[in-house]
């Protein structure tokens, strides 16, 4: 178990402390579940009635709402944040215990650094090199002349093909595949059905990037599919060949994008957008939940699509009419024709 004092907490935090400074805290918890060990936080005013009845021994807080709460407290401009930050000293996934498993497969001409920790029936191909620090999960499966940059964890059964570049201190979650083939294909009409368009590109993913579990990251036809520093994306995504992701873009679940596609830097996407292919997305763009974007967008702000759920018989009325709106728009600019 994980202690540490209040004040440590404190310095490490850059938070302002009141109250009692040798308090020992071992977890964190919501102000509803919290008890004398534990620190907990408020984030959002709706729940500051429950600043009353916690058993929290600390709760971080700002400065407007420290009033409210008579115990030891952490005064910071954004509580969320300071919770984020505090969340990894009390994370023991990230306790990291070095060594190779004996039923670990290493290729002699690869490279592996120092203080490393491969787990139980890891493969690591020939040429790959393998940082320092770096932390692999039982059953991952590196490709040749891939590169994992130090202190990047993979977690256990991720698939990373051959020549596949990941940076530092990178984080993978189990069953995402790296650098598997686009979808490239090329229709045969002398002998019918498809040739395929063998993928000659690789995958270069930047440092600080999270990875979501069952994500898929297709390596690039010619030039590499590239994922900038800080970029964060959730589970079950598909990145198709040689998009380009910019830096500290964040990607939700469910999201979809489509080959050649170009994302500019700190953009958003909520769950289960889908973007088509050769379009160029700018910087500080966002997209709400399910929107379907079919052309490039050259202005940041926020954009949507599709409509919200409804009663079906509502709904069943609206499909009608949204197939009578072409007619609708024929008959209304006739009408505006002969008006002028």
């Amino acid at each position: 178990m994980t202690s540490i004092t209040l004040r440590e907490l404190a310095d490490s935090l850059g938070a302002r402390l009141e109250g009692n400074a040798g308090l020992t805290i071992t977890g964190i918890a919501g102000l509803a579940t919290a008890k004398i060990s534990d620190i907990s936080f408020l984030a959002n005013k709706a729940y500051a009635k429950l600043l009353e009845q916690t058993q929290a021994g600390a709760v971080i807080l700002r400065e407007t709402e420290a009033h409210l709460f008579s115990g030891s407290k952490l005064i910071v401009e954004d509580p969320y944040l300071c919770y984020a930050r505090l969340s990894r000293h009390f994370d023991a996934s990230y306790d990291h215990v070095s060594g190779i498993h004996p039923t670990a497969v290493i290729d002699g001409k690869a490279e592996v650094g120092q203080n490393v920790s491969i787990g139980p029936y890891v493969v690591i191909g020939r040429g790959a090199v393998i940082g320092d620090e770096v932390s692999i999960g039982s059953g991952t499966s590196i490709g040749e002349g891939t590169i994992v940059g130090n202190r990047t964890r993979l977690a256990a059964n991720v698939t990373v093909y051959h020549g596949v570049f990941i940076g530092e201190d990178c984080v993978v979650h189990s069953a995402t595949v790296i650098g598997a083939d686009g979808f490239g294909f090329a229709p045969d009409r002398e002998n019918g059905g498809w040739c395929k368009i063998h993928q000659l590109g690789g995958v270069r993913i930047g440092n600080r990037v999270e990875i979501g579990a069952s994500t898929a990251i297709d390596r690039g036809a010619l030039e590499d599919t590239v994922i900038e520093d800080g970029v964060i994306i959730d589970n079950q995504v598909h990145i198709a060949h040689n998009c380009h992701i910019g830096e500290n873009t964040a990607i939700a679940a469910n999201c979809g994008i489509a080959g050649s596609t170009r994302i500019g830097r700190n953009c958003t996407m909520a769950g289960a957008v889908g973007i088509v292919g050769h379009i160029e997305i700018t910087d500080n763009v966002h997209f709400t939940g399910m929107s379907m974007v079919t052309k490039s967008v050259s202005e940041p702000g926020s954009y949507s699509s599709g409509t919200s759920a409804v009663p079906t018989r509502e709904w069943r009325k609206n499909a009608v009419r949204f197939n009578q709106l072409n007619d609708l728009a024929t008959r209304l600019k006739a009408l505006e024709s002969k008006h002028n």
